[in-house]
Order: C-alpha cells, then sequence, then structure tokens
C-alpha cells in the first residue's frame, strides 16, 4: 500500500497549537514534528533498526532551530544510512565520539606523544633542545589547539617573527620538527594529510654555515694556547680528551667510569649517550691513558669522568669547553665541534681509510647492512689510526706541551 502521509507545510509546523497531551504531526519517509503540552516542539525520524527490526525514534532537533526543510534533509540521510545497512543512532554516537577525540588530540598532546617515541631516538640533550624550541615558539600560541585544524598559514603567522629576528635555521628546525609531529598524526590516524608538508619553502633559507675549526697546520698554535690557558684543570683535560677521541661534545661531557674498559683499551659509550642511539666504542691510546689516570686522584671516585664544578654528581656541561675557546681568543674561529673536522681533515689528508675515518666519527653508513659491517670489523684499524692521531697531536704539542703526554705533568698544572 503507498505511503499516504500528507506533507507538512511550514505554516503547518508554525502553527502547531499545544494540547492536553503531546501528539505528533507526521512528514512523509518516518519524519515526524512532535508537540508537548509545554508548547515545545521537537523533529523525530521513526525507523526500523537495521539490525533488530525494532521501531525507534532518533531526535533530529528542536524546531524553530532546525525548520522543516533542514529537519527533511536530516531524514534523508538517515535513510541513506539505513538503506546501507547503517543505524543511524549509532553512527550518530560513532561520529561523536570522533569528534570528541579530535578535540582532545590537540597539537600539543599529539607532539607530547610523538616526542616520547623520538626521544627514544636521539641524545638527552639533543630533546631537550627539539622540546624547548616547540615549548618556546609554537606551542604558547598553537598546542591547545586540535591538530586537525591545524593549517600551513597558522604555522607561518607564528614562525614569521621568528624568521624576522634572523633565526632562520631556528625557524627551519621548527617546520622539520613540525612536519615529524604531523607525520606521526598521519600514520596514527589522528589526520588523513599533513597539511604543513613543505611549509619551510614560506622563509628564506639559512645562509649554510660550517662550525668554525682551523686547518691541520694551526694545530701547533691550539695545543700552545691550551697550555698557557687559564683555565680548569678537568676543563683542560676535557678538551684534550675530546681532541684525541674525535667524539661530540654532549659525548665527551657524559664519559663516565663504568664506561671505560682499561683492560681491553675501549671506551664504551652506550647507544643512550650517542646522537643517532647506536653504541660507539672508542679505542683508547696511550695519551687518552694517561689523560684518564691523571683524573682518577680527582673524579674517579664519582660516575663521571669529567664532573661538573658546581654540583660534582652531574657531568660538565657540554658548553664547557666551547666557553673555554672562546676565553683563549678562539671566539668565531674554533668550536669544540670542530675538533672533529679538524681530525678527520687531517687523518683523510694523510691516507686513512675513508670509512674508518668515518666510523671513528660514528657517522652512521646510510646502508645499514655496510654500517654493521663497519662498526663490527673496525675497531683494530681504527686502534691503530687513534694512535696515530694521539702521536700527531702529542708531535704537535713539542712533546711535553701535550697534557697527556705527562702524567706527573698534568698532576703538577692540576695542584
Amino acid at each position: 500500500m503507498a505511503n499516504t502521509t500528507a506533507l507538512l507545510s511550514d505554516t503547518q509546523v508554525k502553527k502547531a497549537k499545544s494540547r492536553d497531551h503531546e501528539y505528533n504531526l507526521s512528514d512523509p519517509g518516518g519524519l515526524q514534528l512532535r508537540i508537548k503540552p509545554s508548547g515545545s516542539k521537537t523533529w523525530l525520524f521513526n525507523y526500523r533498526r537495521p539490525v533488530s527490526l525494532k521501531r525507534t525514534n532518533m531526535k533530529l532537533g528542536v524546531y524553530p532551530d532546525l525548520p522543516l526543510a533542514e529537519a527533511r534533509r536530516l531524514r534523508d540521510r538517515c535513510r541513506e544510512l539505513i538503506a546501507k545497512e547503517i543505524d543511524p543512532q549509532d553512527y550518530k554516537v560513532e561520529q561523536h565520539s570522533k569528534k570528541s577525540e579530535a578535540h582532545k588530540n590537540t597539537l600539543k598532546y599529539v607532539a607530547d606523544r610523538w616526542f616520547i617515541v623520538k626521544s627514544s631516538e636521539i641524545t638527552e640533550d639533543y630533546a631537550e633542545d627539539l622540546y624547548n624550541s616547540l615549548a618556546n615558539h609554537v606551542f604558547p600560541k598553537l598546542g591547545n589547539k586540535p591538530i586537525h585544524k591545524i593549517k600551513a598559514p597558522d604555522v607561518i603567522n607564528v614562525l614569521e617573527p621568528v624568521a624576522e629576528t634572523g633565526k632562520l635555521e631556528l625557524v627551519k628546525r621548527i617546520c622539520q620538527r613540525l612536519n615529524m609531529i604531523m607525520s606521526y598524526a598521519v600514520n596514527t590516524g589522528i589526520v588523513a594529510a599533513n597539511p604543513l608538508h613543505g611549509i619551510g619553502a614560506a622563509f628564506k633559507a639559512p645562509k649554510k654555515r660550517h662550525l668554525p675549526t682551523i686547518p691541520p697546520e694551526k694545530l701547533p698554535m691550539l695545543m700552545e694556547a691550551i697550555r698557557d690557558a687559564n683555565i680548569n684543570f678537568t676543563t683542560r683535560c676535557l678538551m684534550e680528551w675530546q681532541l684525541h677521541t674525535m667524539v661530540r661534545p654532549s659525548e665527551a661531557v657524559c664519559a663516565a667510569w663504568d664506561d671505560v674498559d682499561f683492560k681491553f683499551g675501549v671506551w664504551n659509550i652506550p647507544a643512550t649517550k650517542m646522537k643517532k642511539r647506536r653504541k660507539h666504542n672508542v679505542p683508547l691510546t696511550p695519551q687518552t691513558t694517561a689523560i684518564l689516570e691523571a683524573l682518577k686522584p680527582i673524579s674517579g671516585h664519582g660516575e663521571y669522568i669529567f664532573p661538573s664544578y658546581i654540583d660534582p654528581k652531574k657531568h660538565a656541561s657540554r658548553a664547557t669547553v666551547n666557553m673555554a675557546l672562546r676565553r683563549m681568543g678562539y671566539k668565531g674561529i674554533l668550536v669544540a665541534h670542530g675538533f672533529r673536522s679538524l681530525a678527520s681533515t687531517t687523518l683523510n689528508e694523510q691516507g686513512f681509510d675513508e670509512d674508518v675515518v668515518e666510523v671513528a666519527l660514528s657517522h652512521v653508513d646510510k646502508n645499514s647492512v655496510r654500517g654493521a659491517y663497519n662498526f663490527a670489523e673496525y675497531l683494530e684499524r681504527r686502534r691503530v689510526m687513534m694512535c696515530w692521531w694521539s702521536d700527531h697531536i702529542e708531535q704537535a704539542a713539542t712533546g711535553k706541551l701535550s697534557l697527556s703526554s705527562n702524567v706527573a705533568f698534568l698532576n703538577a698544572r692540576g695542584r
């Protein structure tokens, strides 16, 4: 039998009066307007649930906030869902849940979850620098905004003041980090796409700057400067330790006594202290062993080889050597990280195998299989190279000018 329900008109809906009891006005397709004794008018959709086949009413909205035409559109949408065997009420609950979840996923909330994963791959110092860049420049304005609502112009507006100060390298890093957060959000199903892809193109590219270093022929002058410098004894040792071992400043200051294997002559740096979260073994030379022997009376009872001057239970700051170099007159000429470039240039010029040099610098080979082989097989070849490098440093210092060449001299300078 055909549905003979007449279409409601806007006038009927508007003029419908309340009665002593509630009643319904019907529109085709299951749409009903329920009028209560209080005078309130509510749109309902009456339908048979796809699974249980039981009749039920679903509230669509209140008149006049929801006019007749819009109520019909909602009814039609519900009928489309039913045709696909989707219960409109279940669908509504699911969509509400998704919406609530989306608003809970603010940029900061998602960034914090991403950071937990990322921090397991990088050093503590780098993790702190990474998070602080976001906390200082992004979170104050965008941290509480749902991540699905963040668009490229939002980020550009926040970073433009930073770029105007000339901190283009910082802007570049923040853009990279926000892209990683967005990629994490895409991969975990929080957002469908990354709206920040290519956002770095909105800013000027920072000028490529190499960290200040000195050419190999200036090494003797550096050793003379270290000898004459008015600096703390532990700092002096740290400076030479970093020069001899070719490690990064953050790795040098974190050196712990428990990481040193005197029997096999190796400093075993745990993965947690390395930039790329991959353990690194540094062969000890007579000169680096001498530095350790000189420091035993000073820090051998503690955890760290190079303890903080302020708090001996903590390691020295990674800025220690840079501060010392500035006081020595090397500002803008040489930084602690430049020791690595100095060593690399010298060793390559002397004809040492480039792969061995790269492994000594703990540079990760992009070929993971080849990289694993290099790390496993090059230790003894690196030991030979490291001994040559330490001898070269000693010769550059004309023998006794090198702290590591004479333990007695080391102790004398420390008293």
